[in-house]
């Protein structure tokens, strides 16, 4: 059966107050005094607008609907893993720059469940004017009918493709390109992956990252946990790898904990890298060298996209933001590296 054809030409996205407006002939201001129920607009005005509305399928925004009759304003967030101290530092942020513009935040926790997650957000959606998924887990055609329902939404590190909402995406592909050069300027050659949950799109990146710039590396399916890097180190050892990348730095701790278990000497005998750089990197023995995630400036870049929807502002300009590598004590030269083998892998990394 052939998909309907969208009449307002948005072309799947989110339909706005100003599309009404435009295919009504009259102004926004207009439109909101019609769909708040204010009587002063001229009835067959007032009903060409409300027949537009229902044929384009304008949800009006809650927030401006709420801001009409002094409603208080609260958002939603729906994060993977509160335990995980990538989140509450993206959530902090995303409340504190919420809370200078009126708004509450509601935050709801899935533990790594797409089931979990997709329960929770139809929840949610129930209490708030809009919703910020933080690194969903749910599958993409799920994720779309979500969008769909037209409540404001916003995405972290996560496309809804084609673009129906707006992301706020770290570029990790980045992240894992400057892992790569460096553990290869420190002579490595066999390098381990200790992969992150297979349902995270910050994982593929990495894996796509990875086998672009390092296509002999071994990938060991692990997951987003400490206890889950402890359980996953013994085998990047046993492949011989030198140096291993860790999904994030609670997975790196793990491993790190698991190979002083096992007589491995860190960095001299196996380097270890992290992503996140969360407060505690800096703090383990060895320090932990790590990809350094702006999450304070995720927060609060996802408020301000999902502050431009609930002001029926059209769906909001995706933002992308840059990593930084963060060189502690848990790397160092490869064994055996010679200098001319350090120089060909500084001039590959360049």
């Amino acid at each position: 059966m052939p998909a309907k054809r969208d009449p307002s030409g948005a072309g799947g996205r989110r339909v706005t107050i100003a599309d009404v407006a435009r295919k009504a002939g009259v102004s926004r201001a207009t439109v909101s005094r019609v769909l708040n129920g204010q009587d002063t607009v001229d009835p067959v005005l007032a009903g060409r607008v409300r027949q537009v509305s229902r044929r384009l399928g304008y949800h009006p925004s809650a927030i401006a609907q709420g801001l009409a009759r002094g409603a208080s304003h609260t958002v939603g967030v729906v994060v993977p893993d509160l335990a995980n101290p990538f989140f509450p530092e993206v959530v902090k942020a995303l409340t504190v720059a919420a809370g200078k513009d009126g708004f509450s935040v509601v935050v709801a926790d899935s533990d790594e469940d797409p089931e979990a997650e997709l329960r929770l957000i139809q929840d949610v959606s129930r209490r708030v004017d809009g919703l910020v998924l933080c690194s969903p887990r749910a599958g993409i055609a799920d994720l779309r009918r979500v969008v769909r329902k037209g409540l404001p939404t916003v995405c972290t590190n996560r496309m809804v493709d084609p673009p129906l909402t707006a992301s706020v995406m770290i570029d990790s592909g980045r992240g894992m390109q400057a892992v790569i050069r460096h553990l290869t300027e420190l002579g490595h050659r066999r390098i381990a992956y200790l992969a992150g949950p297979s349902s995270s799109s910050s994982n593929a990146d990495r894996l796509g990252a990875l086998e672009r710039g390092l296509p002999g590396a071994v990938v060991i399916p692990t997951g987003s946990k400490s206890q889950e890097g402890y359980a996953s180190a013994a085998a990047a050892a046993e492949a011989g790898a030198t140096a291993v990348i860790c999904f994030n730095d609670l997975v790196a701790f793990g491993a790190l904990a698991r190979l002083r278990a096992l007589g491995v000497a860190v960095p001299g005998e196996m380097s270890v890298v992290g992503f996140d750089d969360i407060p505690a990197a800096d703090f383990v023995h060895p320090a932990l060298t790590t990809v350094r995630l702006p999450k304070a400036e995720l927060g609060r870049r996802s408020w301000e996209v999902l502050r431009d929807q609930l002001g029926d502002h059209g769906a909001g300009a995706s933002v992308r933001l840059e990593p930084t590598l963060v060189v502690r004590e848990s790397t160092g030269k490869a064994i055996g590296a010679t200098e001319d083998a350090v120089a060909v892998g500084e001039r590959a990394g360049g």
